[in-house]
C-alpha cells in the first residue's frame, strides 16, 4: 500500500486549509448530516464558498483570531468560528460574526439554558 504524502492535519493548520474545513463543516450542518443537531441547521441558507473565503480573508477579526490560534499552538478553545447571531437564520452575511470556539460554545450553552428556563416558566404559569 502506498503511503499518502498529503498531510491533511498540517494543511488544516494553514489559513486556507482551516477555512476549507470550516466551510465544509458548515455545509454539512446545513445538509443535515449530523442528526443530533439537524433541527438547528437543516435547510438554512449558506453563503457561496468563494464569497465566504473572500469575507474571511478580508476580515480583520478573523486574521487576529487565527494568528492567536496559531501562536498559542492551535488549542480548540481558541479556534476562530463563525457564530450565527440569529440562530433561526442560516450562515448569511449580516447574521454571522467571528468569535473563538470557547465563546461560541458558551453562547450555545447559555441559549439552550435560557430556552429550557423559558419553557419551564411557561409550564408553571400555564
Amino acid at each position: 500500500m502506498r503511503k499518502n504524502t498529503w498531510d491533511y492535519k498540517a494543511y488544516e493548520k494553514t489559513q486556507k486549509g482551516f477555512l476549507m474545513r470550516m466551510y465544509r463543516n458548515m455545509k454539512s450542518r446545513i445538509a443535515g448530516i449530523n442528526r443530533k443537531s439537524v433541527h438547528l441547521y437543516k435547510g438554512k441558507e449558506l453563503f457561496d464558498k468563494e464569497e465566504f473565503y473572500e469575507w474571511a480573508n478580508c476580515s480583520p477579526m478573523f486574521r487576529v483570531l487565527f494568528r492567536q490560534y496559531q501562536e498559542r499552538g492551535y488549542p480548540l478553545k481558541q479556534a476562530p468560528t463563525v457564530d450565527r447571531i440569529d440562530s433561526s437564520k442560516g450562515y448569511v452575511f449580516g447574521n454571522v460574526e467571528w468569535v473563538t470556539q470557547s465563546v461560541n460554545s458558551s453562547r450555545g450553552a447559555r441559549s439552550k439554558y435560557e430556552t429550557l428556563s423559558r419553557a419551564r416558566h411557561a409550564m408553571q404559569a400555564g
